[in-house]
């Protein structure tokens, strides 16, 4: 995508931290911008966020509508869809529309603890339930199941021993917010989504390379 800046669309329910750390990103010389922040909720913290980088936001007033939610993204020209904190089902038509061109990041590592339902507190809350001793972020390619599509970057993180799921939470967005722009930034570099490793990854979330995985 070298003649051209890759155009970002980002889905968002919540507070928009990993929205966040993309707009902090995709900035200056970068190869990738965001150009759309849609929601379902009036009142996600995503909206100020957008608002106040100069990004054109969008309220989707009926998620199921595959036909509201694809013309929203298609008219903002996207190359890649995001799915940052998006806790609604992506219609089956919009996903065949942007197969291959939608990613979502969720707080564990995946296949495990994930699926409907399994979304903020109720993930880590389940990790730690389960007695694991290492969770993560993983961010996959959206196919029509929750969770399901091939993943593309994952990043582990432990589980401490006095974790809490909010403790838990913390540690996992702290790499979100470095996992996420490098996978954007790659596929707007390859002009296309591309599998990543966190090299040199340290359980601590120390800042690392990531790499697509040929390299």
């Amino acid at each position: 995508m070298a003649d051209r800046t890759y155009r970002v669309g980002v889905l968002a329910s919540g507070g928009g931290t990993n929205l966040q750390a993309l707009l902090d990103h995709c900035v200056g010389e970068a190869p990738a911008r965001v150009v759309l922040v849609a929601t379902n909720n009036p009142r996600a913290g995503a909206l100020p966020r957008a608002r106040t980088a100069g990004i054109p936001t969008q309220i989707i007033e009926d998620c199921a509508d595959a036909a509201s939610v694809t013309g929203v993204l298609t008219n903002a020209g996207v190359d890649l869809v995001v799915l940052a904190g998006y806790l609604k089902l992506v219609p089956d038509q919009t996903v065949a529309a942007f197969a291959g061109r939608m990613i979502n990041i969720h707080p564990a590592l995946l296949p495990a603890f994930g699926g409907p339902g399994m979304y903020g507190r109720q993930v880590h809350e389940a990790v730690l339930a389960s007695g694991a001793t290492v969770s993560g972020a993983s961010i996959h390619l959206v196919t029509p199941e929750y969770d399901r599509g091939p993943i593309i970057a994952q990043w582990p993180v432990p589980v401490l021993p006095d974790d809490t799921p909010e403790s838990l939470a913390a540690r996992i967005l702290t790499v979100e917010h470095q996992l996420l722009p490098a996978v954007v930034l790659a596929a707007a570099r390859a002009g296309r989504v591309v599998r990543m490793v966190a090299r040199g990854a340290h359980f601590n979330g120390d800042t690392v390379d990531i790499v697509p995985a040929e390299q």
